[in-house]
């Protein structure tokens, strides 16, 4: 990593673009290795259950209309209705699944990833075969965290649920009501963009410093500020790339609008490799944010005490000491 830590908080949304590029390509071996071992497999998973689902999720609603026009009375409507009832149970099992084996691999890329520029930035030296001993402990930190951020997501979902159920009930639809609606989608979408960066940069916390869970996403909400819109802007990019593969890919191999299966096959392998090198800069890009805002905030990482921390995920846990003169920043409430 060329650029010195204080020239870091410097760097704005072009900045940190090139960078993660830069040292993507510089370090290109290992990066393929995190690449094919986990990405590539989450990658895989996440476009496949989506094809599945679609296959499912068809022969439910087959099912059900079949079953709702044969009478209620008779042997075949039970049997349906019997068919409609497994098909449901297997694919909420299949999904489960599948959000599980996500999470999992999500986790262990980040991890991954994390480590590894944390291991470049500091000059440690580091192979793909150490960063696989490595990523199981730290995704313990990373599962803990996970579990807070789907909390606030959960709990978030729940209370924008129950304000858009008083304005049906009470507003509806008016001018007034109407506008309020409106106000009311706005502010949920700046919530949940906050919180989704906020859990994102929790977890390049969790890797390299001696916090995590609720206290590493406090210590996100501290560190993002003055930096939110690059961070915005980072999320944004990388959210429309990714709903821009799952349209694509939906909409020519999942409902198979192409013209011939060809061109199916081939939208099928250019999504997946489109998916799997947004993936790869999207990790990439969390370690830059969180170093960028470090720098920000005038938090200058001791990188012999980070070499510690990292090389204490190969042996006993080594606590990550910080200078006299760092910011404290974890001190702050939500």
């Amino acid at each position: 990593m060329d650029r010195e830590q204080h020239e870091l908080q410097f760097l704005g949304f072009f900045g940190i673009f090139k960078e993660s590029f830069k040292i993507i390509f510089s370090w290109r071996k290992i990066f393929s290795k995190i690449t094919l071992a986990l990405i590539v497999p989450l990658s895989f998973i996440f476009l496949a259950q989506i094809k599945i689902s679609y296959l499912l999720f068809s022969d439910i609603v087959y099912d059900r209309y079949n079953s709702e026009n044969t009478s209620e009375n008779s042997s075949e409507h039970d049997n349906l209705s019997g068919t409609f009832s497994s098909d449901l149970t297997y694919f909420l099992l299949f999904r489960a699944a599948c959000f599980i084996f996500l999470v999992i691999l999500s986790l262990l890329s980040t991890a991954a990833i994390v480590y590894t520029i944390a291991c470049i930035f500091t000059g440690k030296q580091t192979t793909f075969k150490k960063v696989m001993r490595v990523v199981p402990k730290v995704w313990k930190r990373l599962l803990v965290t996970f579990i807070w951020g789907f909390l606030f997501i959960v709990v978030y979902h729940i209370v924008a649920a129950v304000l858009f159920i008083l304005w049906a009930a009470f507003i509806r639809a008016s001018t007034v009501g109407i506008a309020i609606v409106i106000v009311l989608l706005i502010l949920y979408l700046i919530g949940l963009v906050y919180i989704s960066i906020v859990w994102d940069l929790a977890s390049v916390v969790s890797v390299l410093e001696d916090v995590y869970g609720l206290k590493a996403m406090i210590k996100s909400k501290a560190l993002i500020k003055g930096k939110m819109g690059v961070a915005v802007a980072f999320f944004i990019l990388i959210s429309v790339c990714l709903a821009a593969i799952e349209l694509v890919f939906e909409y020519f191999v999942v409902l198979d609008m192409g013209s011939n299966i060809a061109i199916s096959i081939m939208v099928g392998i250019l999504s997946f490799l489109f998916l799997v090198m947004v993936s790869l800069f999207g990790f990439v890009v969390q370690t830059f944010v969180y170093l960028v805002c470090k720098s920000y905030h005038h938090e200058d990482i001791d990188k012999p005490s980070l070499a510690d921390h990292l090389e204490g995920y190969l042996g006993e846990y080594v606590r990550l000491r910080a200078p006299k003169d760092n910011v404290q920043l974890g001190e702050v409430q939500v």
